[in-house]
């Protein structure tokens, strides 16, 4: 009995010390860094494809007609230029966008908010078109202008009927293609945006993002995607 328990007592004590060995750390990095240990979509990925798409949607036609559409000369009293000067004093109104649903056609599980809270963003920071909130967020803002309507206030209370209506709505998709062999794996990202004129459903823009990824050790995949795998 004394000897089995040595020996139960010695092989706890290795499993304890390997257990000590193998454990993981967690250390903290920049946000910005990229980092891809699993190869699957990620948020350098989710950014990347939004920087992408708002270089496309700003530099379409379809942002030069609306502004020659929507452009009005400012009269004197209201711009503050004499007479003489008003030729070249206009008010151009910027496009209301409404970034709608992006499917998720994908093998994976992307979490689709993510990507769309990156494409609103880097469309404010650039500043070409206004974007307004999603109907879930709509809803909520709505909520609350009625409550106050009976619980703020009268020189508080935000007014009913004063919401900014969206000239387009932004749809979108995510496709994946995945080939394999053996511990070797390609990943192909596919992610197309389609802007539509909600008055009239006219499509005025398409953009497309493409990502393939390469993830394993062996050297016959290697040297068949060397040099045409970029990582994002």
């Amino acid at each position: 009995m004394k000897k089995i328990s040595r020996a139960g007592l010695l092989s706890g004590c290795f499993v304890a010390i390997m257990v000590g060995c193998t454990s993981l750390r967690v250390t903290r990095t920049s946000a910005d860094r990229v980092t891809d240990l699993s190869g699957r979509w990620n948020d350098t990925d989710s950014k990347l494809v939004a920087e992408k798409m708002l270089e496309g949607i700003t530099k379409a036609p379809w942002l030069d007609r609306f502004r020659q559409t929507h452009t009005k000369q400012v009269p004197p009293f209201l711009s503050g230029e004499t007479e003489v000067e008003q030729t070249s004093v206009h008010s151009t109104r910027k496009p209301v966008l409404l970034v709608g649903t992006i499917l998720n056609k994908s093998h994976e599980h992307i979490e689709a908010d993510t990507f769309l809270k990156d494409l609103e963003r880097v469309l404010i920071q650039e500043g070409e078109v206004r974007i307004v909130a999603n109907s879930y967020f709509r809803e909520k803002l709505r909520d609350e202008r009625s409550e106050q309507t009976v619980f703020s206030s009268p020189e508080t209370q935000k007014r009913l009927g004063r919401e900014l209506g969206a000239d387009y709505m932004l749809f979108g998709t995510i496709n994946t293609i995945v080939d394999t062999e053996g511990e070797n794996k390609v990943t192909f990202y596919q992610i197309d945006l389609e802007l539509t004129d909600l008055e009239t459903s006219e499509l005025v823009w398409i953009g497309t993002k493409k990502i393939k990824k390469y993830r394993g050790k062996g050297e016959k995949i290697k040297r068949k995607y060397r040099g045409v795998i970029p990582t994002a």
